[in-house]
């Protein structure tokens, strides 16, 4: 194997490697097809190719797999993308397994390109996108170093220092390029057709049920990854918001669970309202995330109106109705992999409902104490509110008595027969659900109206917006104020409300989320909106001319398509100057020709002596009249007008005067051999 050989081969199998990467990084591909693959690319770096004689069986082994595949997508048990992506991985693995030569490097290159279409139809996540570069950077060399391979005559050393450097620029030019690209043009969403699309960093972590079973392990807490992105209008402006984002309420406890009285869905809508508004509402843009796993809207408290949903699936985004449902709950109807809708609250403070608002058995059931409930739970209330009858001030008290008689811990043994004594009488410590249901128990055996309600706590600015994790789930309990309507009254430590995870591990996770979210707005639903908007930037316009544009036609101005003709032209401009660049000859040219035509004449037994150019050769054969003089005579005289007349040789002459002489050695060849005698030596004088 020649010396550079080696190194492009290796810059070709890794670049199959992060081509499969870029399927394999969405977690759907079989995990026959993983074990298959990564033993063929390690085999395949130790440059062990058992396929190399076995071409025929191994593609019908293919064959066989392919079969295999077919019969279970038309039983449905296989996804039909999914099967032709990990055959594309078979593909690979074969070609990397047989021989190294240019057929099989080609279809090397050719199985990594099916295999990112692949990837970008399963994930087109950030992770498939830096799989793609990488695949792109190493494969690029990789035919580089094949054509400066194909192009150095047999038998000398590939010169791969000298060509790494031109390689590494155009690498970087090709980058360039595709940057430009990027921002140039929209992007299609290659992610329309795959089964799922993927949730980022594991499964969705957050989310709501129809009921709330008190009692285990709030793993919850420790989860640092985030479940949405809020910008709020008027932007408070501070750096930690800890304010309360509510998903729903829930008015029934039966000893165990939580539920509403009232479960019956409303109509489908584009927008609710769920109180009346003022001027003064808190308008918020909402992102829920592919981690947040639910179809329940948040909102700060207490929500106005919401509405203006959209869905995004794996097949785009669209406009959803939602719908409210019991405890306050407003759902989307449809399933999608995230949401973002348009939420108004109210300012904080009292929300002005009215109990004779809502049906008589949510009236009810804002009162109701399960059956069997410990006779200590409203002995102790009563204990310690001493007298106390205002709803508020009585909520205030009872919280605070729990936060200083009790602990937070997130390490609970599971279910017990009454969470609630275990709480209070036994253990006298537990997380959020278990302070707010004693909250609100506690106030229902004075008479007092409450709720438990379950959202997030918390808002950490980042980039003019707010960001919630997972662990920020939180519950908390609404009191009912007569005149004021339901107030929140938190009954959990204040320190240990939001998240529980680590700030490092937030951080960390808080940066690849925001990359992640660049490249989702940047790459892959990048429009011709969008493409506008960085137009306007480059070259702004005034407000009154651009509305009066914006009102006479919906086609691009004329200074986009200004811009576009430059962009044209200066793209012209610059593949024609690297054209000319890449195609000129290069001084080494000749010199190679010559060692070419050195080796041609070597196979026909003519040799050079020690310190004799080609051009003294050429002319002692002419003296002694060799056959392959006339051969050599044009050659020569091109070799000298390249070399030292300032003549370069044009693309394929080389190749076309080296066919020449090939053809004159092969009938000496034959006419020597028809003579029955050896072929005349040409010796040094």
């Amino acid at each position: 194997m020649r010396k550079g050989t080696r190194l492009r081969l290796v810059l070709r199998d890794l670049g199959s490697g992060f081509a499969f990467g870029s399927m394999a990084v969405s977690g759907q591909l079989p995990v026959w097809s993983l074990a298959l693959y990564g033993l063929a690319l390690v085999l395949a770096l130790m440059n062990t190719r058992p396929f190399a004689n076995r071409v025929k069986l191994t593609a019908l082994l293919l064959l066989a797999v392919a079969v295999t595949l077919g019969t279970n997508v038309l039983a449905g048990s296989l996804n039909l993308v999914v099967a032709a992506c990990a055959f594309a991985g078979l593909i690979s693995a074969q070609r990397l397994l047989s021989t190294p030569d240019s057929a099989t490097d080609g279809q090397v290159h050719l199985s990594g390109l099916l295999m990112v279409a692949g990837g970008a139809a399963l994930s087109g996540e950030l992770i498939y996108g830096l799989f793609l570069i990488v695949f792109g950077v190493m494969a690029s060399i990789a035919l580089a170093l094949g054509v400066v391979e194909a192009a150095v005559p047999e038998g000398e050393p590939v010169p791969v220092r000298s060509v790494m450097g031109p390689l590494a620029k155009g690498v970087t030019f090709a980058v360039l390029g595709a940057v430009a690209f990027f921002v140039l043009f929209p992007r299609l969403n290659w992610n329309m057709i795959g089964p799922t699309a993927s949730p980022g960093l594991g499964v969705a972590t957050a989310g709501f049920s129809n009921s709330v079973r008190l009692g285990g392990s709030g793993t919850i807490k420790d989860n640092p990854r985030i479940v949405l992105r809020a910008t709020l209008t008027p932007d408070p402006e501070r750096d930690s918001l800890n304010a309360y984002w509510v998903g729903r309420t829930y008015d029934v406890f039966d000893g165990q669970e939580w539920s509403n009285a009232r479960q019956t869905p409303g109509p489908f809508e584009f927008m609710t309202t769920l109180r009346p508004g003022r001027d003064n509402l808190i308008h918020q843009r909402m992102e829920l995330m592919p981690a947040y796993g639910a179809r329940t809207l948040v909102a700060l408290e207490t929500p106005s109106r919401l509405g203006n949903a959209f869905i995004n699936t794996q097949r785009g985004s669209r406009r959803t109705h939602i719908s409210e449902q019991g405890g306050g709950e407003v759902r989307f109807r449809d399933s999608g992999i995230s949401y973002t809708y348009e939420a108004y609250s109210l300012p904080p403070g009292s929300t002005g409902d009215e109990v004779r608002d809502l049906p008589p058995e949510e009236q009810d059931a804002l009162l109701s104490i399960p059956a069997g409930l410990d006779v200590r739970v409203a002995q102790t209330a009563a204990r310690v509110l001493n007298g106390e009858r205002e709803p508020l001030a009585a909520a205030q008290k009872l919280s605070a008595w729990l936060q200083r008689e009790y602990k937070y811990t997130l390490e609970l043994g599971g279910d017990v027969a009454d969470p609630v004594a275990d709480f209070l009488f036994q253990r006298k410590e537990g997380h959020c659900e278990h302070f707010a249901t004693a909250l609100t128990l506690m106030l229902r055996t004075q008479g007092m109206r409450a709720r438990l309600a379950t959202g997030f706590f918390g808002g950490e600015r980042v980039t003019g917006g707010y960001v919630i994790r997972a662990g920020d789930a939180h519950a908390w309990t609404h009191v009912f104020v007569p005149g004021q309507g339901f107030v929140t009254v938190d009954a959990t430590p204040p320190s240990h409300r939001a998240s529980q995870s680590s700030r490092l591990l937030e951080q960390l996770v808080s940066l690849y989320e925001a990359v992640e979210s660049q490249w989702r707005n940047a790459v892959l639903e990048y429009n011709f909106r969008d493409q506008m908007d960085a137009v306007r930037t480059v070259f702004p316009r005034k407000r009154h001319a651009a509305k009066n544009e914006e009102a006479s036609s919906r086609t691009p101005p004329p200074r986009a398509w200004g811009a576009a003709l430059l962009a044209a032209a200066a793209a012209y401009v610059l593949w024609r100057t690297l054209s000319r660049y890449l195609s000129r000859e290069r001084p080494l040219e000749a010199t190679r020709f010559a060692d070419a035509v050195e080796t041609m004449l070597a196979s026909a037994r003519v040799t050079r002596a020690d310190g004799e150019t080609l051009e003294a050769l050429d002319a002692r054969l002419g003296k002694e009249r060799h056959p392959l003089a006339p051969a050599l005579a044009p050659l020569t005289r091109r070799y000298l007008e390249a070399r030292f007349g300032g003549r370069p040789m044009r693309q394929g002459e080389a190749q076309q005067l080296l066919s020449t002489l090939r053809n004159a050695v092969a009938k000496e060849a034959q006419r020597v051999a028809s003579e029955g005698k050896r072929p005349p030596q040409a010796r040094a004088s």
